[in-house]
């Protein structure tokens, strides 16, 4: 593997301002990723990492050189054509921000597109980092779809390097094989290095997954903040998140063949839940009884994606 410190530069001075080190050895910052490129039904990851860079304070640590790491051909950006000129190009982002969240505590953010090469070398240059900064828990979250209706609490899978972190949370699964992602393979390769990591992924309607879907995105950051502690201002994110719920409502009721399909996933819902005795699949105090159908249900959708 070549050097991980040929993909990425450091802002050293925004570093040495905003990460200063302390001979006391205090509990370092935390750090939340999610990259585009794999799965992320609704846009839960790509809506939170958005609502975090407009809400909060930002600057950039550390810039990776996507050249090295992009397939271009397969991941096109975009440009801007003007009428009889091109005037701009979207330039491919991967990088690590610093943010402080509404109480002024400073965390990390890496996002921006998922690579296609060197993985490896890209997990390693981030546990490099990991490492250099202090990072005390790295923290993932993006969406998947699911068999699950809108109109009941949206759920989540809950993945970690220890089980302590995430022990209030019931498994969904059995042992399943998926296609990879750069997010699960940091989350591996830190925890194989003594790091505590974790992540959460949500479930999305799977009739919803192909739209910015902001509720996923507040779910996931509320799981993040009860986690972490993080002060995460999620405020606008919940009116968005009710205003796209009243436009959903809108559409199922002008759609017979929608409401019927929702209102079978209600009743599908419901019996799961009334078997186990409670009201909420939110609840954890018993394992989901569906597990091996909900397991059956994600490794067809992911096959679909390895086979595209």
């Amino acid at each position: 593997m070549l050097d991980p410190r040929g993909i990425y530069e450091v802002d050293e001075d925004a570093v040495a301002r905003l990460l200063p080190e302390r001979a006391d050895g205090p509990v370092g910052p935390v750090m939340l990723h999610a990259v585009r490129g794999f799965v992320d039904a609704g846009s839960a990851g790509e809506l939170a990492v958005g609502h975090l860079l407009t809400e909060l304070e930002v600057t950039r640590l550390v810039t990776f050189d996507v050249d090295q790491l992009l397939d271009y051909r397969s991941k096109r950006a975009t440009m801007t054509f003007r009428s009889d000129r091109w005037v701009a190009y979207d330039r491919p982002v991967l990088a690590i921000d610093h943010l402080r969240d509404a109480e002024g505590t400073g965390f990390l953010l890496l996002h921006g597109a998922e690579p296609d090469l060197q993985w490896e070398r890209v997990v390693a240059a981030v546990r490099e980092l990991v490492e250099r900064f202090g990072v005390s828990l790295t923290v993932g979250f993006h969406g998947i779809p699911m068999g699950v209706p809108h109109t009941r609490p949206s759920s989540v899978t809950a993945h970690a390097t220890r089980a302590e972190l995430i022990e209030e949370h019931t498994s969904w699964f059995g042992t399943v094989e998926v296609p990879a992602s750069l997010s699960a393979l940091l989350e591996l390769r830190l925890g194989q290095a003594g790091h505590d990591a974790a992540g959460y992924t949500v479930h999305v309607p799977h009739y919803l997954a192909q739209t910015a879907f902001p509720r996923a995105a507040l779910v996931a950051l509320d799981h993040v903040q009860r986690l972490t502690g993080l002060a995460l201002a999620t405020a606008d994110l919940e009116r968005s998140a009710q205003e796209t719920l009243v436009e959903v409502e809108r559409q199922v009721e002008e759609s017979e063949e929608v409401a019927a399909v929702v209102h079978a996933l209600e009743e599908q819902y419901d019996a799961f839940a009334r078997s186990v005795g409670r009201t909420s699949l939110l609840a954890e105090s018993a394992p989901i009884p569906t597990a091996d159908e909900l397991g059956a249900e994600f490794e067809r959708f992911l096959a679909q994606q390895s086979g595209e």
